[in-house]
């Protein structure tokens, strides 16, 4: 029987596995209508087994590396299972089914996945996916199970690539963080490319100078990294509890997003991660914390793969700590400051650097290993990620997909994790918490949609000012229920060419508590006292 090792930075974060912390990637997919079983599982075995990882499990000698090997007693069957709801098969009810299995460990002494079918949600269906992360990173497990879907409903299940975009400033990293330098990446692949560099350096002495440059650049981020103070103690740092609990937003549209940025000077990424920190304040709040001066870090996985290489497993990212301003109240402030923050990264070493020692610790002992998790961990309060995924609708065994949400583990014992990821246009967030330590993620949910209502109001104000230009998506008001409000019209000037933006008589506040027990600031619903959150 074929044996193949475990990579070094794959075996890490198996041995991260903890009963309290499970290092498993779990995703949630959404389909318009439902699905035929046997077409799924026909679709598995033609797309997702023809990568071997999906048939192979980990063995652990007593001495000796871990290694992959075919599983004798594969079965699919276990792997696909069913799964029902109790009425009324809403969100609610998905959300209580995703925490439970994102609180329950997967069969170790098997191929280390699991997908179930709820064959009955709203509609249509869900699938709830866990794959582990020594599988492979966020970004290959995304593309292997967007590899299993169509362009329509009607396509013949034979095995096709995944319709992930190509270009480079689509990757989930890119659109954080520019790209890390080439000659440091290479570097840290070992001896084949450091022979590389020896015949670069032969053949021009000049590439010397940059070799020493990156060796000093990645020497002083190792420094910083490694004296990064502990994050201060809040509601979200503490001992961890089993249970884990997720929520998730509805759609925002991406359009929407841009154009807030677009009008207050801050990317796609600068205008959620300004909401997601609001919203984390917002529940800091609720909970009776003092904010004034805050600052923690969210811990942000940075792809350091080269374009095309998305299907190949294994884990190619490193990470990066993104100081989180929770203290500053304005929101155009909190995204000012936020945009510097992020500026101060891009040319940061600081991913591949972790790489290293994500890699370094996998070839320590099993101490060695928990004592530098343990101690990265302490630097963090949250694992934040981004993934932007396909801009077109997809559909799987003839379903259509309406929307997708992935949590990846908390390592190093953080308690909180928070996803933003966008398809086919539209934006959704998703939290994952410790119950012990935040047992109500929807809450922070609804603060993130107040906080990007207050941006979208001050993107109408910025939208008056000179050579601030608005999209007109953002100035028309929105009638879905499934998206937020808006609060400005347009009046368009045929003659001129030109649409100037006023303000609408903004409406009263929904008028539920939240359950950290302040106002919800969210719309209500037309006819409605409350929002969607709260309707009774």
């Amino acid at each position: 029987m074929t044996r193949t090792p475990v990579a070094s930075v794959d075996k890490a974060w198996l041995r991260m596995e903890d009963p309290t912390n499970l290092m498993m990637i779990t995703g949630v997919m959404v389909f318009g209508t439902p699905m035929q079983h046997g077409r799924l599982k026909a679709i598995m075995e033609h797309r997702l087994l023809r990568f071997d990882r999906f048939r192979q499990r980990v063995v652990r000698p007593l001495i000796g590396n871990f290694y992959w090997e075919e599983d004798p007693d594969f079965d699919l069957d276990y792997h696909l299972q069913r799964a029902s709801l109790p009425p009324p098969y809403d969100q609610a009810a998905l959300q209580e089914l995703a925490s439970h299995l994102a609180s329950t460990q997967l069969d170790l002494s098997k191929p280390l996945w699991q997908v179930h079918l709820v064959e009955k949600y709203g509609e249509g269906c869900a699938l709830i996916c866990r794959l582990h992360h020594c599988i492979g990173d966020g970004l290959a497990l995304v593309y292997v199970l967007l590899s299993l879907t169509d362009t329509g409903p009607d396509d013949p299940f034979r095995p096709r690539q995944p319709h992930l975009a190509q270009r480079p400033q689509q990757d989930p990293a890119r659109n954080i963080f520019k790209p890390v330098d080439t000659a440091l990446r290479t570097a840290l692949r070992g001896t084949d490319a450091l022979v590389h560099q020896y015949q670069e350096i032969r053949d021009d002495p000049s590439h010397a100078k940059d070799l020493v440059r990156t060796s000093a650049r990645a020497t002083f981020d190792l420094a910083k990294l490694l004296l990064l103070w502990p994050d201060p103690g809040t509601v979200y740092k503490g001992p961890l509890n089993e249970p884990k609990r997720t929520a998730w937003s509805w759609a925002l549209s991406l359009q929407e997003v841009k154009a807030v940025g677009k009008a207050l000077g801050g990317t796609v990424n600068d205008v959620l991660l300004t909401a997601m920190s609001g919203a984390l304040r917002r529940y800091l709040l609720g909970r009776g914390e003092n904010v004034e001066g805050l600052n923690f870090r969210a811990v942000v996985p940075v792809n350091l793969r080269r374009p095309g290489t998305e299907e190949e497993l294994g884990n190619k990212f490193g990470l990066v700590f993104l100081s989180l301003p929770i203290g500053i109240a304005d929101p155009t402030e909190r995204l000012r400051e936020l945009t510097r923050r992020m500026d101060g990264l891009k040319d940061s070493l600081q991913a591949p650097v972790a790489f290293g020692i994500l890699t370094a610790i996998g070839m320590s002992p099993q101490p060695v290993e928990d004592l530098v998790v343990t101690l990265f961990g302490m630097k963090g309060t949250a694992v934040a990620t981004n993934v932007m995924g396909p801009r077109i609708p997809l559909y799987l065994a003839g379903a259509p997909l309406e929307s997708l949400m992935f949590w990846v583990p908390q390592s190093g014992h953080l308690g909180l994790g928070v996803s933003i990821l966008s398809y086919a246009g539209q934006v959704w967030m998703g939290v994952i918490s410790d119950r012990g330590l935040v047992p109500d993620p929807e809450t922070i949910i609804a603060e993130f949609y107040a906080e990007f209502n207050g941006l979208l109001s001050m993107a109408g104000m910025a939208a008056k000012m000179p050579d601030m230009p608005v999209e007109a998506s953002i100035l028309e008001t929105l009638s879905s229920p499934d998206e937020t409000a808006g609060v400005l019209e347009v009046v368009a000037e045929e003659e001129s060419g030109e649409t100037t933006a006023t303000p609408s008589v903004a409406p009263e506040h929904c008028q539920a508590l939240t359950k950290a027990g302040t106002p919800c600031q969210n719309r209500p619903l037309p006819g409605s006292s409350y929002c969607r959150v709260h309707q009774p």
